[in-house]
């Protein structure tokens, strides 16, 4: 991925006049999200530490930049779609229930906007779900933002037991975790002043958790979890959101004795360990090959190393949004479609 280009001095102003602006009293109402508009935030100082830095915010955001659609989802269920001044890096189409909330907030780009662009948005906070978003080769470092004094926060599911230093999409050295997705939400529900929504969300997330693991009893069902390129594809190692799966699940990933989050491994290997299930990401976004879930299957059932496969011999499938196989709140939903495919195919004990 290219650098961002370079700010224009202009832009750098304007967004310096912003923030200074946004220090004071009043301004004007943003437009109501579909949960309604939220109260008028009163002052407030919040700090929460993220990531190795340290986030503070004198009130509750106004104008939140959201980077990658996880941290965007977050925000607009927690109601908070009048509080922000834009999205980008969308891999999905929104979470049900959340579309005529999103439709209100500019979406600034598919992928990655220019950190001029992200200006542009008068930002007075900015949100992503993975380091590398705001990071070389992102957006644009945090420390960019940080000297404009606009926080910056980051997904913990992106750095707590993950080491980042690679170049390819990190090793966990330790299993993620929902509890990192759920601080996640109470972090940002603290920053935005809405505490009790992020309390409720979780509470929400947890129960759909239970009620989909609860009675598992797959035995020893194997998985496996692609989420793109076909050339050299991306298949899920053991400890990221798909470990979160496969443990809510007690199923097993025929990859699971690898700590990359995203290793690319060939498809020998893959049709070696040939597994019972396969977990598709389906894709809207046109960064690679194979992304929807038609492509792989179309790959799948042609490709003369692949269609012997036992998953793919018998149409095995089970097909997630990008989003449920990242650590997301919507991690839950590829606990539950995965959950309901395994009954289907005969795998409840």
């Amino acid at each position: 991925m290219p650098l961002p280009p370079s700010v224009r001095p202009a832009a750098l102003l304007v967004a310096g006049a912003v923030l200074v602006a946004g220090c004071g009293a009043g301004g004007p109402a943003a437009p109501a999200g579909e949960k309604g508009a939220s109260p008028a935030p009163a002052p407030v100082a919040v700090a929460v530490d993220n990531c190795g830095q340290r986030v503070e915010v004198d009130r509750p955001p106004r104008r939140a930049v959201a980077l990658d659609q996880g941290s965007a989802e977050i925000l607009l269920s927690l109601g908070l779609a009048d509080r922000m001044a834009g999205t980008a890096t969308w891999t999905d189409p929104v979470l049900k229930g959340l579309e005529k909330a999103n439709a209100a907030v500019p979406r600034l780009a598919d992928r990655y906007p220019s950190f001029e662009k992200v200006l542009d948005a008068e930002p007075d906070f900015v949100s992503a779900s993975f380091l590398h978003t705001l990071g070389e080769g992102g957006v644009a470092p945090r420390e960019r933002f940080t000297k404009l004094g606009v926080p910056t926060y980051v997904s913990p599911a992106d750095c707590v037991g993950k080491d980042n230093g690679g170049d390819g999409d990190g090793v966990r050295t330790a299993p993620l975790t929902m509890d990192a997705v759920y601080g996640e939400v109470r972090d940002l529900a603290r920053i935005f002043g809405v505490p009790e929504r992020g309390e409720k969300l979780v509470g929400e997330l947890r129960a759909r958790v239970d009620a989909a693991a609860a009675g598992a009893g797959f035995g020893e069902a194997s998985v496996l979890y692609w989420f793109s390129d076909a050339q050299g594809p991306y298949m899920a190692g053991c400890c990221g959101a798909p470990g979160i799966v496969s443990g809510a699940l007690g199923v097993r990933n025929v990859f699971a004795d690898t700590r990359e989050e995203w290793p690319q491994i060939n498809w020998e290997t893959v049709v070696d360990r040939d597994p019972d299930v396969l977990v598709i990401a389906d894709l809207t976004r046109r960064a690679q090959s194979a992304e929807s879930a038609a492509t792989k299957v179309g790959f799948l059932e042609s490709h003369p190393v692949t269609r012997n496969m036992t998953a793919v011999r018998k149409k095995r499938y089970v097909v997630l949004s990008g989003q449920a196989m990242n650590p997301t709140i919507r991690t839950v939903e590829g606990i539950e479609k995965v959950a309901a495919a395994l009954r289907t195919y005969g795998f409840a004990k």
